[in-house]
């Protein structure tokens, strides 16, 4: 199977999990061609100023690979710089947030699976 870009899903959410500012969100895949062992594999774009809140992942794990830009990520708490080329990987249990905080967007493939 292969699918275009312009049949991806694609949303802006406002204020996403209490994040400052607009996140669009381009699904990838739907959760059956995942075999409902995950909810998203899809891009990411965060503009200057925009953010996905802090979050508990509760019944499954986020990985982030950042593809472009810059953002300060709490990880559990612990904020920290990452950079294009960084993982970030949020297992069951455990809270996250990512803001960009420069003046260029940031663009990232995220991936949740269940645990």
């Amino acid at each position: 199977m292969i699918k275009k870009f312009k049949d991806f899903n694609t949303e802006v959410r406002e204020n996403m999990r209490g994040g400052d500012g607009s996140v669009v969100v381009s699904n990838f895949v739907t959760a059956d061609e995942l075999y409902n062992k995950g909810r998203l594999f899809g891009k990411i774009v965060l503009k200057p100023g925009c953010g996905i809140g802090y979050h508990v992942h509760e019944a499954d794990s986020e990985l982030f690979y950042i593809i472009k830009g810059t953002a300060v990520y709490d990880d559990n708490g612990e904020k920290t710089t990452v950079y294009a080329g960084d993982v970030t990987v949020t297992p069951k249990g455990a809270g996250h947030s990512i803001k960009n905080e420069t003046d260029e967007d940031v663009e990232l493939i995220a991936l949740i699976v269940y645990a």
